[in-house]
């Protein structure tokens, strides 16, 4: 990408990604941006959004139902969501090629991508809730 496409706007909502590890939603990055005193429109941050991932910097997430969030990791890599409290994370462990063959020979496709979302109950939430 040339740095002309890269507009001033576009550079704030690409930074509060990439500084992000929360995977944050298009209301979080518009909080944050408020409360570093900026005023971009919302319909900015959306089109940058939308821009910043068609350009491969960003990568959009939907994960069931949810508000699409963004990630600065855009190597392919799976997450998983905390089903207490919403937290998602990174999963950066390969997947079996063995499996992308099965699914080939079953379904006739070529894969040219994967994304798997994994769910479970996180550390802190583990740790937090008393035992019954």
């Amino acid at each position: 990408m040339t740095r002309k496409g890269l507009t001033a706007p576009r550079k704030l909502v690409l930074d509060i990604i990439n500084d992000s590890h929360d995977h944050p939603t298009a209301a979080d990055i518009i909080d944050r941006l408020k409360a570093d005193g900026r005023s971009v429109a919302y319909a900015t941050v959306y089109n940058s959004l939308r821009f910043l991932t068609d350009e491969g910097l960003i990568r959009e997430l939907k994960l069931q139902g949810d508000a699409s969030r963004y990630d600065a990791r855009t190597e392919d890599h799976h997450h998983i969501v905390c089903t207490s409290c919403g937290r998602v994370d990174e999963v950066m462990t390969e997947t079996p090629a063995e499996w992308l063959k099965r699914i080939e020979a079953e379904t006739g496709y070529d894969i040219t991508e994967e994304q798997f979302l994994f769910k479970g109950v996180c550390a802190e939430c583990k740790t937090s809730k008393p035992n019954k």
